[in-house]
């Protein structure tokens, strides 16, 4: 099989209305998704320690990220059997029943049902990131940098907007009888049920399986990357089942192709060190501020650094498709390394440690972005719903381990160290990012003229 939408224009139907709609739809959902995420994230530690206790509280919170890791394993296997829309509709819903069983968990006090319904919870989660590769399986090569992107500044709307609800939710439970903090979780079911509803019934047709269509239906002829023709033959062969599917045969691909590996391990190693150190920053500014005044400090530094991870993904985007995919990778690691200098060095300059912590939002805005567009392109059609679960997996528990790790580097060595550590964890993707490798298609043979190589 060919790989999808390298033909020439002339070759293959005409597949930008449905990509318009595609992208309309997951922009609306994403949205709604990530309302769904942050109006219970918001609230569920503290939830967690009314019913848990203050020490379990931290585990519970793990416990969603955790969750969205794992689930992107089933959630990427319905993908790869049946397309992008029931596997985002499983995801979605999966959050939803998290979400109501979180309700229960805290109306009867049952710790073990809480920690099941903070796992399911990440269902969400885990649709949110799956749409991100939605939106490149129709996405011409020039575009799909902007294209993935897109979706992931929709997130922007979401997380800002969400922790406003937060308040009014738990008062409009109250009023339900749910006790306090259960209110933001029935919100969040009822927006996870809202976007599996809106995709169940609009994303027609889909685009994973429009796009495996096309690529079964239109020979390519390879070039040696000038736009000569070197031979008649298809670039994408057929795969068996064992490795169109599972982690197993989804690391195969991927050790196979050096582009792939190193899309892989951008967005893994990007959200490491970007969750190491923002998850310690607010106890790092609890050391300067009186307890009455961090809340409010914590709040501001995190609202920057999630405007730095979100608000500018567009024009990464770009830069992705105007630049490629590698060098846009090699300047978000500089920015990781930049941020992780100044945080570093900031002492208890609040000022300067903001500005290290949108350093670190845009360093993780560069390796997710292109990372995942890399990932998307350098893998046949086939195999890219279990790849792309892969690297949601180890990108989840690269952040789930970043976190968990980095409390007792903190407190063992301090915040300065815990910086430089970060930065020596991100060193093995420059030299990996720097590595020559020659350009290909997801088969190992040479890129069709007019599609994107892998050296950007």
């Amino acid at each position: 099989m060919a790989t999808d939408l390298t033909a020439p224009p002339q070759a293959r139907p005409d597949v930008a209305p449905i990509q318009r709609r595609t992208l309309r739809l997951l922009f609306l959902t994403q949205t709604i998704g990530g309302i769904g995420v942050t109006i219970g994230i918001s609230v569920g530690a503290l939830l967690a320690a009314r019913v848990a206790g203050t020490a379990l509280a931290g585990l519970a919170q793990s416990a969603g990220v955790v969750g969205a890791a794992l689930l992107a394993v089933p959630v990427t296997r319905i993908m790869a059997a049946r397309g992008r829309r029931p596997g985002l509709v499983t995801a979605y819903l999966t959050g939803a029943v998290g979400g109501v069983l979180v309700v229960i968990a805290t109306t009867a006090h049952l710790v073990p049902l809480l920690f099941l319904g903070m796992l399911l919870f990440g269902g969400g989660t885990a649709a949110n990131l799956q749409a991100r590769y939605t939106a490149v399986d129709l996405a011409e090569p020039a575009r799909r940098g902007r294209q993935l992107s897109l979706i992931v500044w929709a997130t922007t709307i979401g997380s800002v907007a969400a922790p406003n609800f937060a308040t009014l939710a738990d008062t409009t439970a109250s009023g339900w009888g749910l006790p306090p903090l259960a209110g933001p979780f029935a919100f969040s079911a009822a927006a996870f049920t809202l976007a599996a509803l809106v995709l169940l019934l609009l994303l027609r047709p889909d685009p994973l399986l429009t796009a495996r269509r096309l690529a079964a239906a239109d020979p390519v002829a390879p070039t040696d990357g000038s736009g000569s023709q070197r031979g008649v033959r298809r670039a994408e062969p057929e795969l068996s089942s064992a490795r169109r599917s599972g982690m197993i045969g989804a690391w195969r691909t991927v050790r196979e192709r050096p582009a792939a590996r190193l899309g892989l391990a951008a967005v893994a190693m990007g959200h490491l060190v970007m969750v190491a150190v923002m998850s310690m920053t607010p106890v790092r500014l609890g050391e300067s501020h009186a307890d009455t005044d961090v809340l409010r400090v914590v709040g501001i530094v995190l609202s920057l650094h999630i405007a730095g991870m979100y608000a500018l993904s567009p024009v990464v985007g770009w830069l992705t498709d105007r630049l490629g995919r590698r060098p846009v990778i090699l300047g978000g690691v500089a920015l990781l390394l930049a941020a992780c200098a100044v945080a570093g060095a900031a002492g208890h300059d609040t000022p300067l440690l903001s500005v290290g912590l949108i350093l670190l939002g845009l360093g993780w805005s560069g390796t997710m972005v292109a990372g995942s567009t890399l990932l998307s392109e350098s893998v046949p059609t086939a195999s890219r719903p279990s790849v792309q679960g892969l690297s949601d997996l180890i990108m989840g528990l690269a952040g789930a381990g970043a976190a968990a790790a980095s409390g007792f580097v903190m407190r063992a060595v301090g915040y300065p160290t815990l910086t430089l550590l970060a930065a020596i964890a991100v060193v093995p993707l420059v030299a990996l990012a720097l590595r020559p490798v020659p350009p290909t298609a997801p088969d190992g043979l040479r890129h069709p003229a007019g599609a994107p190589d892998e050296e950007g």
